[in-house]
């Protein structure tokens, strides 16, 4: 017996984002994230617009422990909201970043059922130096608390020394 709002039984159905009808068609699948989510285009069968929608498999809860002592659920959301104001107004795409936050959450699930927000902080610092060294600075900024300049020279100390490269950094 179905029950109403549901699909074949699994749970609520997707509703359009622009209507709010609960009644669609899926146009196209396709893995993305190297086969760790499902990306589905799907069509409205009463306003007829398009929208998408991501399917990821939601393995064990990892626990995410604050310096705070509080825990909270990993999200991988709060990864990439953390990422892309650290990139604002930098040349980094959008995709770069969502690979980015696949990567940090690879690494903080294959860690256990638990990890530090300095930890997960960590994952993300290292991307994100390989990735643009401005925007690494910046979120080094606020994931390590700089209280005063010699923390940002201390940093780009840091990044020149992952570098290799002899040149003082530019105050």
């Amino acid at each position: 017996m179905s029950r109403p709002g549901c699909v074949r039984g699994y749970g609520r159905r997707v509703r359009c984002p622009w209507c709010g009808a609960a009644d669609d068609r899926v146009v196209d699948s396709r893995e993305v994230e190297q086969g760790l989510a499902v990306r589905r285009r799907r069509e409205c069968l009463v306003c007829s617009r398009r929208f998408t929608t991501y399917e990821r498999a939601s393995g064990a809860v990892v626990v995410v422990l604050k310096r705070s002592g509080q825990r909270e659920p990993f999200e991988r959301r709060k990864v990439v909201a953390g990422v892309r104001a650290a990139c604002k107004n930098r040349p980094v795409d959008a995709e770069a970043i969502e690979t980015l936050a696949t990567d940090v959450e690879e690494v903080v699930r294959s860690g256990g059922p638990e990890i530090t927000s300095e930890g997960v902080g960590f994952a993300v610092l290292e991307r994100l130096r390989a990735l643009d060294d401005v925007a690494s600075v910046r979120f080094a900024s606020v994931y390590k608390g700089f209280e005063e300049v010699g923390d940002f020279a201390r940093e780009l100390g840091l990044l020149r020394d992952d570098r290799g490269t002899g040149e003082e950094p530019r105050a």
